[in-house]
């Protein structure tokens, strides 16, 4: 176990899931609303090797889920070093409820992002890179298969699942997941 001087970790807020959810943007929007300080754990900017991705994709996922505990460790020595005065909120792919689960006390304290079929099918229309080489269809069913388990995940531990359909701004899905923290939103940010 991570040592965590200052309770950071234990008091964290956490956002995972899939990509193409909007993480970080709703992290950085409930981080200025709430007077938190956002931690962006990007789990592709630390030492490792990506997945080739000529591999089906279900070794890449194998592959990614071994690296997200690797790179987690990481994530947890920074947030324990971290001395914020403010709460934090930490969100990233790399984030999995089963690395964060035994951290918190509640699983309230955390929220999984996953996109609606529908509204991945509508983000890649509109990509300028859109999925027209195999490896790039391969990339897209790893990441199918990565929000499923987060769901499957996040559903065994009661931690909650809210499923992005782009009918919601930022600003909207920043309100719902608000309202999902609420009770520790207001708790700690008053010092209460």
């Amino acid at each position: 176990m991570t040592s965590d001087p200052f309770g950071t970790l234990r008091k964290a807020l956490w956002i995972g899931g899939a990509p193409w959810t909007g993480k970080s943007t709703v992290a950085r929007l409930l981080a200025e609303r709430h007077g938190l300080t956002a931690y962006h754990h990007d789990d592709r900017a630390r030492p490792g090797t990506p997945p080739p991705d000529d591999l089906p994709a279900a070794d890449q996922l194998t592959a990614m889920m071994a690296e997200f505990g690797n790179r987690f460790r990481c994530a947890l020595d920074d947030l324990s070093a971290l001395t914020s005065p403010r709460p934090i909120v930490a969100e990233g792919r790399g984030l999995r409820p089963e690395l964060v689960a035994p951290l918190v006390d509640s699983p309230g304290r955390m929220v999984v992002l996953v996109p609606t079929e529908l509204f991945r099918q509508h983000q890649l229309r509109h990509r300028p890179d859109g999925p027209a080489i195999p490896e790039q269809r391969t990339r897209l069913t790893r990441d199918r298969m990565l929000a499923a388990h987060a769901v499957r995940t996040a559903r065994d531990l009661g931690i909650r699942v809210i499923e992005i359909d782009g009918k919601l701004d930022p600003a909207g899905v920043t309100d719902v997941v608000a309202e999902h923290f609420h009770a520790y939103l207001d708790f700690e940010v008053s010092g209460r």
